[in-house]
C-alpha cells in the first residue's frame, strides 16, 4: 500500500538524553495537528540507542511534559501498540537482520578503521579543502586484508555503500523540490551493535507505518541516505515535511546550553500555562486563515494546511509568550488561578490564606514564577521606601510624613480590622487631611510594600495585620527625609 493510501500516521521519537527540548514540544504538535486533521494516528517512539547520552527518568520527563501540553498519542511505549516495542534499545536484533540484508544484497560493506584513523582521514581531508567522507578503505577487503593496514580495529561497524550518482531528490510539503547533498557512506550499524539513527529511522518507520515524516530542517541532508535505504530494502518512503527551526534572536538554533528556555520544563517551573506555550509554538510556524493569533488547538488542527507552514525560522519571542500568556491567565475564574498560582507561593502561604491578595494579581501577571515577587513584601521584616518612587508616585516628603502618621494613628484603633473599616478610614483621613487621594494610597503602598505595585491597598493591609500595618506606616514616615 502506498503511503498516499494509507490511513496518515505520523510520530515524534525523542531521545532520552536529559530533560526534553522544546523542539520536541513543537514537532509534537505539527505531527499531531496533522495526524487529528486527516483522522489518522500519531506514535511516540523513544530512540534510546546512543547510550552514551542516555539519561535515567529523561524517558518519564518526555511523557510527563507532552502529557502537561495535552499531547496524547495513540501508540507508544505507555500505551503499548500494534508494533511494539517502541523503544529502540528493545528492537536491536531488527536493526541487524536488515544490516545484514542489505550487506547481502551488496548495499553495505563492514569498515574496520579506528577512530583515530578516522580523525586522521577526516583533518587530512580539511587541510585538502575536499569534502570530508569516509574514504572506502575497507570497501572490498576482507577481515584479513584490512588487518594487514594501519587504523584497525577489531570490531567492525555497517557502513551503506552509497552510489557515487546517488542524486536524491524528494518533495517536500512545506519547501517544494529539494535536492539534498550527496550522502557518503554512512555508518548504519555501529561497533557495539546498536544501529545509526539512519537506519533505526528507516526501519521503524517502515514498520510502524509511519506515512508522513514531519522534522526539523535540519534532518533534510539526512533525507537521501533514508530515501536510498528505502529503495534498497524495497519499501515505500514516507511523505516529508521538514520544519523551520526555533531561533534565538540572533538566528541560531535554539539549545539547552544557550537558551533555558530550550529546556521544555523550564515553562512549567516559570508558571506558563500549557494552553499558551501550545498557541505560542503553533504561531511559531504555522498561521491561521484569519490571522488570529490567540486560537487552541482543536482550532489550529481544524485549519491546518502545510501550505500555511512558513519554512523561515521563526525567533523564539519570549515577550510574545509572556503576552499570550497573560492572556490566558486572565481567562481563568478565580478558583483556576488560585490552583495554578498555589505551586509559586512563597513559602508557608496556601492559595486560600492570601486568597484576597492573589485573585488580583492575575490581572497584571505575565507568568506564575512573578508571583513570589510580587508578595515578597509580605514575608519580609521590613521594607525600604525608595525616594525615587516617593517622588514620582507618592506625596511630597512633609506631607508623606503626616499622611503616614495619620493612617498609622487611626487605622490601629479599628475593631475589626477589615477591608470596609480599613477603606473608610482612608478615604476619611485623607479627606481631613486635603491630600490627594491617589498620591496618599500610593505612598502607603509604599510604606507597605516598598514598591509601587501591590494588590489592593484594603488587601494589602488586611493580610499584614493592624499591627503591622501600622508599624511599616510609621517605619517609613519616620525614614522619609526632607
Amino acid at each position: 500500500m502506498s503511503t498516499s493510501e494509507a490511513p496518515v500516521r505520523t510520530r515524534i521519537a525523542p531521545s532520552p538524553t536529559g530533560d526534553p527540548h522544546v523542539g520536541t514540544a513543537y514537532a509534537a504538535l505539527f505531527n499531531l495537528a496533522f495526524a487529528r486533521k486527516n483522522g489518522g494516528e500519531f506514535i511516540l517512539r523513544i530512540e534510546d540507542t546512543d547510550r552514551t547520552r542516555y539519561v535515567e527518568g529523561s524517558e518519564q520527563q518526555v511523557f510527563d511534559t507532552l502529557h502537561w501540553l495535552g499531547f496524547s498519542w495513540d501508540q507508544g511505549p505507555d500505551v503499548g501498540g500494534p508494533a511494539e516495542p517502541y523503544r529502540q534499545s528493545e528492537r536491536l536484533p531488527v536493526y541487524r537482520e536488515v544490516a545484514e540484508r542489505l550487506l547481502a544484497d551488496g548495499h553495505a560493506y563492514q569498515c574496520w578503521c579506528s577512530s583515530e584513523r578516522l580523525t586522521q582521514m577526516r583533518t587530512r581531508q580539511q587541510q585538502l579543502k575536499i569534502p570530508t567522507g569516509y574514504d572506502r578503505m575497507c570497501y572490498g577487503k576482507t577481515r584479513e586484508e584490512r588487518a594487514e593496514l594501519p587504523g584497525f580495529t577489531d570490531v567492525p561497524v555497517i557502513r551503506m555503500l552509497v552510489p557515487t550518482d546517488a542524486k536524491i531528490s524528494f518533495t517536500d510539503l512545506i519547501r517544494g523540490k529539494i535536492t539534498p547533498p550527496e550522502p557518503d557512506d554512512q555508518v548504519i550499524l555501529k561497533a557495539d551493535g546498536f544501529p545509526t539513527y539512519h537506519l533505526a529511522v528507516v526501519v521503524d518507520d517502515n514498520a510502524m507505518g509511519v506515512t508522513h515524516v514531519i522534522r526539523g530542517e535540519e534532518w533534510i541532508s539526512s533525507t537521501a541516505k533514508h530515501i536510498l535505504l528505502y529503495g534498497w530494502l524495497g519499501w515505500t518512503a514516507p511523505t516529508y515535511a521538514h520544519m523551520p527551526l526555533l531561533r534565538n534572536a540572533d538566528r541560531s538554533k535554539i539549545s539547552k546550553r544557550k537558551n533555558p528556555a530550550a529546556r521544555l520544563k523550564w515553562f512549567q517551573e516559570e508558571g506558563y500555562l500549557p494552553e499558551a506555550l501550545v498557541n505560542f509554538l503553533a504561531l511559531m510556524g504555522y498561521s491561521m486563515p484569519d490571522g488570529q493569533e490567540i486560537f487552541t488547538f482543536d482550532e489550529m488542527v481544524a485549519s491546518f494546511d502545510f501550505a500555511r507552514v512558513n519554512p523561515v525560522g521563526p525567533v523564539f519571542d519570549i515577550d510574545k509568550l509572556n503576552w499570550l500568556n497573560g492572556h490566558y491567565l486572565r481567562t481563568l475564574d478565580d478558583e483556576a488561578f488560585l490552583r495554578a498560582a498555589e505551586p509559586f507561593l512563597p513559602e508557608g502561604l496556601t492559595a486560600q490564606d492570601v486568597r484576597s491578595l492573589v485573585v488580583p494579581l492575575r490581572e497584571r501577571t505575565k507568568k506564575l514564577a512573578e508571583i513570589p515577587e510580587q508578595l515578597d513584601w509580605l514575608a519580609a521584616a521590613t521594607v525600604t521606601v525608595q525616594p525615587a518612587d516617593l517622588a514620582k508616585h507618592g506625596l511630597p516628603a512633609a506631607d508623606a510624613r503626616a499622611i503616614l502618621e495619620a493612617f498609622a494613628k487611626n487605622l490601629e484603633q479599628l475593631d475589626p480590622f477589615g477591608k470596609e473599616q480599613i477603606t473608610a478610614t482612608l478615604d476619611r483621613v485623607v479627606a481631613e487631611a486635603g491630600t490627594n487621594r491617589r498620591r496618599s494610597f500610593m505612598t502607603a503602598r509604599l510604606a507597605l510594600v516598598g514598591k509601587p505595585v501591590s494588590p489592593p491597598l484594603d488587601d494589602t493591609m488586611v493580610a499584614l495585620g493592624a499591627e503591622r500595618t501600622a508599624a511599616r506606616l510609621r517605619e517609613a514616615a519616620a525614614a522619609i527625609e526632607g
